[in-house]
Formats: structure tokens, sequence, C-alpha cells
């Protein structure tokens, strides 16, 4: 499958960060795209959690990771511009909840500070209606970028299907029944398992092992147009609307895979073909949250700046990565970044190529 080149990351994906100021409305910009799916942490306060945003489900539709919560609807609304280039954060006169996710200088009262942090992807901008699968779907997909948000409404049954709009088969897929505030979050990852990584679960609102069953796909490997869905309440949940977010792997600009740990502070070097923006890493084996990086919180090596999908905790400083021209390197020996002879599955987007369409190379960092 060829794809264009991307010489610009940032017209697909980008990490933003803000201070907050405390008003609202205000509006965030310089994203280098129309953001369709915003994943925002504030840094400092362990009360808030990473929350998902997304253009399909609506601005005011938030989803917390590292729960299994419904998805909660502010009445004064969240986003209420998805721009070109950034978003609007609502008008927060009788509620708190815009300032807190997006623009709090003092979050219940605590002293931690005005750090926030957004990743966005930009899938179509648009919504479409898809009936490749057993059941209808409502896609916003982003084909050069292999991105996609799919929203649906579950049937509860195992080996169903529902179409995705991209053109290559997901390698890293979550689910979430959006009315259901008892089931976890679905996941599925390529590098979960070199042989048949369809047949195991990984949840990321929890540390937990990889999960060898059949219910987030029904031991089936998504194809080019459609995935398979078992029959959990969290992949495919009867009668309950549903959301997915899946994405391949993209030469130059994103990839998912998995490396051996070795144990060492000179850590097994991984090579993705360009130096990263943001890495999200998970262990196989339980107790390892899922770490993520980004190259806004850290400007250069070694970086320490870890915060967890699964997690409400704020900016760590005990993972060090490095970031170089051409992939990443762990330079901490933490059981749940690098343990010895471990497998550990990663999804990583690009600051930039390591050799752009014109053969000019990146620099290290």
């Amino acid at each position: 499958m060829a794809y264009t080149e991307i010489d610009n990351p940032t017209e697909y994906f980008s990490v933003n960060t803000w201070t907050a100021d405390d008003t609202t409305p205000r509006s965030f910009t310089g994203f280098g795209h129309q953001p369709d799916l915003l994943w925002v942490k504030h840094r400092g306060s362990a009360s808030i959690s990473p929350t998902i945003i997304d253009s399909v489900r609506g601005g005011d539709k938030m989803l917390a990771t590292p729960t299994t919560a419904a998805e909660d609807t502010k009445s004064h609304g969240e986003v209420t511009a998805f721009g070109s280039d950034g978003i609007t954060v609502a008008d927060g006169t009788n509620a708190t909840y815009p300032k807190l996710y997006f623009n709090d200088l003092d979050p219940f009262g605590a002293s931690v500070g005005g750090e926030y942090v957004c990743w966005s992807w930009k899938a179509s901008g648009s919504t479409a209606s898809n009936s490749s699968g057993d059941m209808t779907s409502t896609v916003s997909a982003n084909t050069d970028a292999g991105f996609s948000i799919v929203s649906w409404t579950g049937d509860g049954t195992a080996g169903n299907t529902v179409g995705h709009g991209l053109n290559s088969a997901p390698e890293f897929i979550l689910t979430k029944a959006l009315a259901d505030g008892t089931s976890s979050w679905g996941g599925y990852h390529i590098g979960a398992d070199a042989t048949a990584p369809e047949d195991y679960d990984m949840q990321i609102d929890g540390n937990g092992a990889r999960i060898d069953t059949a219910n987030m796909l029904n031991d089936t490997a998504p194809t080019s147009s459609l995935v398979t869905l078992g029959g959990a309440t969290y992949s495919n949940h009867s009668s309950n609307p549903m959301i997915m977010y899946a994405w391949h792997s993209v030469q130059g600009y994103s990839k998912c895979g998995s490396y051996t740990g070795n144990g060492n502070a000179d850590g097994t070097f991984v090579y993705t073909g360009f130096r990263p923006a943001w890495v999200i890493v998970k262990s196989t084996a339980s107790g390892a949250g899922w770490n993520i990086h980004d190259a806004k919180r850290d400007t250069y090596n070694e970086m320490n700046k870890q915060l967890y999908a699964n997690s409400n905790a704020a900016d760590g400083s005990s993972r060090p990565i490095d970031f170089l021209s051409n992939g990443f390197k762990q330079r901490g020996t933490t059981s749940d970044v690098n343990n010895s002879g471990d497998t550990f599955f990663y999804t990583a987007f690009a600051e930039a190529p390591f050799v752009n369409s014109n053969g000019v190379p990146c620099n290290a960092r």
C-alpha cells in the first residue's frame, strides 16, 4: 500500500501545551491541523483524568481514559469549535468543567499550577456513513495519516463487523461503550503478540497483563476495511452507542510495534523511521502502566516527564527515554518500560521524518 509522503507531521498530529489563565471562552491555536481527536491532561493535578474529546461525538462529550465511566456530557459545553488550527473552549459562567479540563490555574483549590498538555489528531473533519460491515457506522477517516474515528450502535453479537473507513488494517484500536459506566475500555495492539495479536485484549484503563480472549476482536485480525468484534460490552455492547479510535502505521509518520526489554539503562533501541513527537508504551505483563512521553513537555534528552493513559497522576520523572532521529531508546530500568526479556508494545507519532521526500535528513535532538 502506497501513502503520500508526510514531510510535516503536524498537519495530522501535534503535541500542544499551554498555561491556564482562568478565562473562558478561550481559543487555543497553533495545532497545525483541525483537531478531530483531543486527549488532554492537566499536568500538575492528580485529581484530573486524561480526557478524550472528539468531533464525531461532539465537543461537550468527555471520556476519561483511566476509568470505566460512561461518556459525560457537559451542559455548558467544553469545545465549542474544532477550528482549522485549534479549538475554542466554552464559556463556563455556570460550570466548573470547561476551566477544569482546559484552563484552570487552581483546580480544586490546590496550588498545582496551570500547565496543560493536549495531544491531537486530524481525522477527515467531517463524517460519512459506512455500510461495509454488519453494523452501519459513522466514520471520520484520514486515509493519508492512518487514523479514523468510528461510532456505531452495538448489537452484542460476537463475529459481527464494523467498517473503519481506512485503506489498511488498523494496528492499534481503542473502544468504549459510551452509556455503560461499568465496562472497561477495549484495546487491541498488533505488538501484543507476534503471531496472533488479535487473540489478546489490552485495556487502557488499567495496568493489567494482556488477556487471551476472543472478547475484543473475536480472534479475528482486522482487515483493510473491517474490524470483527467480540461480544463483550467493551467491544460491542448490545443497544449501546460505541466509539472506536483506530490507527495503523504510516511510513515516516507513525509506527505501531514492539520491542524486548533488556533491563539496562542503555536500553533497547527501537527503530521507527522518524524522530518521535509522542510515544506510548505498555508491557504485556501485569502491573505496568501505559507510559506516555512527548517532545513538548521535554525538549532535550534524557526525557523524564511521563504521563499515563491509565492514571490521573501528574507529570512524573522516573521513566527516562531518548527521542532520536530515527527512533527511541529507553533509559530507565523499571519493569513497565524495560524489564529484561519482557515484551513491550508501542505506538509512536513523528516530529520529523528521518529523511523527507526531498532526501533531506532530520536531526537528532
